[in-house]
C-alpha cells in the first residue's frame, strides 16, 4: 500500500502557518529584548538622577560630548534671560488645567546659555513672562535634571523669533540667542532666589516606565498561538472531508 503526498492545500496551509508562527514569535522575543533595554536604561536613569547634584560646569568639563550628561542631576548659575524666553505650547497643570509650560536661557558665566524649563503657566500670558510668574532678576542658581530635546533642527534661512513653540527644540530656540546654548536643557526642580508668587508651577517630572513591551511580546506570543490552533482546526476539519468523501452511503453495503 503505497502512501498518498499530501495534497497541495495541505502544503500551502503549512508552509503559510510555519511562516506566520515563525514571525510572530521572533516578533515576540524582539519585543523582550526591548523590554530589557529599556529596563536597562531605566537604571541608568535612575541613578544618575539619584546622584548629588553637580556643577554644570563641572560636568561639562568632563566630557567631550554634553548630550551624554542627560538626566543628570546639576546645578548652574547665571543671569536669565526673558527678553528670549519661549513658551512651550499645550501643557497642562497637576490639576489638568490648559496652559504652556516656560522656556527661560539661564546665560551663565562663561556666556553659555542653558534653556531652564521653569514650569507651568495658564493660557492668559505670553513671552516674556510677567508679574509673579517673571524669572527672577539678577543672578540666580537654578537645580534640576538634564535632558536630551525633543528636537534639535538645524535653522534654515534667516529665523524669525518665535513665542511659542510645540516641542522642546534646541535648535529653533538657539538659532534666536546671541549666545551658545547647552545641548540639553533643565527640567527645574528649585531656585535662588525663589519666584515671587506660586506660578510657574514647577514642571513634572516625566514618570520612569518600563513601556508597552510585554504587553506586545504576549500578543505576539498569542498570534502564535492562534495560528497554530487554526492550522489544527483546519487539517482536521479537512480530515473529516476526506473521510465522508470517499465513505460509502448510508444503508449502502461495502
Amino acid at each position: 500500500m503505497s502512501v498518498q503526498p499530501p495534497r497541495l492545500r495541505t502544503i500551502v496551509l503549512t508552509a503559510v502557518t510555519v511562516v506566520i508562527v515563525l514571525t510572530c514569535i521572533r516578533l515576540g522575543f524582539w519585543q523582550l529584548d526591548r523590554l530589557r533595554g529599556r529596563k536597562a536604561a531605566n537604571a541608568g536613569i535612575a541613578a544618575a538622577q539619584a546622584a548629588a547634584p553637580r556643577p554644570l560646569p563641572v560636568l561639562l568639563a568632563g566630557t567631550s560630548d554634553p548630550t551624554s550628561l542627560r538626566f543628570r542631576s546639576t546645578l548652574a548659575t547665571g543671569t536669565y534671560d526673558p527678553a528670549h524666553e519661549v513658551l512651550l505650547y499645550g501643557r497642562s497643570s497637576a490639576e489638568g488645567e490648559p496652559g504652556d509650560q516656560v522656556l527661560t536661557p539661564l546665560r551663565m558665566a562663561d556666556g553659555t546659555g542653558l534653556v531652564v524649563d521653569r514650569g507651568w503657566i495658564p493660557l492668559d500670558q505670553d513671552a516674556p513672562v510677567t508679574g509673579g510668574a517673571a524669572a527672577p532678576t539678577g543672578t540666580a542658581t537654578v537645580e534640576g535634571v538634564l535632558f536630551p530635546p525633543d528636537a534639535v533642527a538645524a535653522p534654515t534661512g534667516t529665523p524669525s523669533p518665535v513665542q511659542r513653540i510645540t516641542k522642546v527644540d534646541l535648535g529653533q530656540i538657539g538659532a534666536q540667542l546671541p549666545y551658545p546654548i547647552v545641548p540639553v536643557y533643565l527640567l527645574l526642580q528649585t531656585q535662588r532666589p525663589s519666584q515671587q508668587g506660586a506660578l510657574p508651577e514647577l514642571p513634572p517630572f516625566p514618570p520612569i516606565t518600563n513601556g508597552p513591551h510585554l504587553s506586545y511580546a504576549l500578543q505576539w506570543f498569542s498570534f502564535a498561538t492562534i495560528a497554530i490552533v487554526g492550522y489544527v482546526v483546519l487539517l482536521r476539519r479537512d480530515r473529516r472531508d476526506e473521510v465522508a468523501a470517499v465513505a460509502p452511503p448510508r444503508g449502502e453495503e461495502v
